[in-house]
């Protein structure tokens, strides 16, 4: 085989034994348990919950054999969550992935418990926990942001639903960041359609962002420069009423008062 497609094929295998090494550190295994703590589900329970800090990998079977010998009990129901959260706090890409596992699967078998809202919360943490800045890949940004919005959705009256609408809020935040900062290099590079896109995008998507001032300016600018001044109008228009404050005002100014003077039909 031709080395180029040795290293395509090897390449295509990664994620498969990624997903293998995930499912094998999920897979239970079996553990030796004195008889008296086996007939307990809480006193297993509590023998894995004090084994956490000590040996986490002997906890979790501990954890694991309270879930399958006990599966209805109120502790499977703490030992799933405590599995959960002993992959979250590890933090690393793997475990945030783990973590969300245990979490779905959590909701899936007890959608009706107190714990549901908790668990679909920090389905969307392991994202946002791994959310790059803007300017960089928002993949995870827009996976924390959906199930974000999911957490609102389905526990509207839980405590998490209020954590989650301010996260959603900073998820936006950063979006529009990520848009704008595109914007604005299109718009140096003289892309004034490309620019006008991004920045229609953020305001009809992004309404409460917090440069949305220099979203009016710039998209304002790039249809002035773009030879369509009617289309500039509006926006030099609503940055000035809106922003009387901004650092742009002037310069929207003068463009108005360009377009004015300027006569019907004439070309910038």
């Amino acid at each position: 085989m031709p080395k180029t497609n040795a290293r395509k094929h090897a390449a295509k295998l990664i994620p498969v034994f990624l997903c293998l090494l995930i499912l094998s550190a999920c897979k239970p295994k079996k553990v030796e348990i004195a008889p008296e703590i086996a007939s307990s589900d809480e006193a297993m329970f509590k023998l894995g919950e004090t084994f956490i800090k000590k040996d986490t990998e002997k906890a979790l079977l501990y954890l694991r054999q309270v879930i399958d010998s006990f599966p209805k009990s109120f502790y499977a129901q703490r030992a799933k969550l405590l599995i959960g959260d002993t992959y979250f706090r590890k933090g690393d890409e793997g475990n945030m992935i783990l973590a969300a596992a245990e979490y779905r699967e959590f909701i899936s078998l007890y959608p009706y418990s107190p714990s549901a809202s908790y668990c679909q919360y920090q389905i969307a943490m392991t994202f946002y926990k791994k959310a790059l800045k803007p300017g960089r890949d928002q993949t995870k940004t827009t996976q924390a942001l959906a199930e974000f919005k999911k957490t609102v959705a389905n526990f509207p009256t839980s405590e998490q639903a209020k954590s989650a609408q301010e996260k959603i809020k900073d998820c936006e935040e950063r979006l529009a960041e990520h848009s704008y900062m595109i914007a604005r290099h299109y718009h140096k590079t003289r892309a004034y359609k490309a620019t006008v896109s991004r920045l229609t995008e953020i305001l009809t998507t992004y309404p409460e962002y917090s440069r949305m001032n220099e979203v009016y300016y710039f998209l304002a600018d790039a249809y002035y420069r773009w030879e369509k001044p009617e289309e500039a109008v509006p926006y030099f228009t609503k940055l000035i009423s809106d922003y009387p404050k901004s650092e742009y005002v002037r310069d929207a100014q003068k463009s108005l008062k360009e377009i004015e003077q300027r006569p019907k039909g004439q070309s910038k």
